[in-house]
């Protein structure tokens, strides 16, 4: 996924006045999962609460 200088601007913003690289990666990180598990949501590309049970039991099989 890629981001705009514009939208990243506006990120880098709400970030302290002194924060460290490896936050600022971080902070980038979180931000662009959410934006795309948003998208996902928004496109109807999720599963049931029901489905994810069932999914997660197969996994302690």
């Amino acid at each position: 996924m890629t981001i705009t200088k514009e939208r990243l601007i506006k990120q880098i913003e709400t970030f302290p006045d002194e924060i460290s690289i490896d936050e600022v990666i971080e902070r980038l990180i979180v931000i662009e999962k959410l934006e795309i598990r948003i998208k996902e949501s928004d496109q109807n590309e999720t599963i049931s609460e029901e489905d994810l049970k069932n999914e997660m039991e197969t996994w302690f099989e």
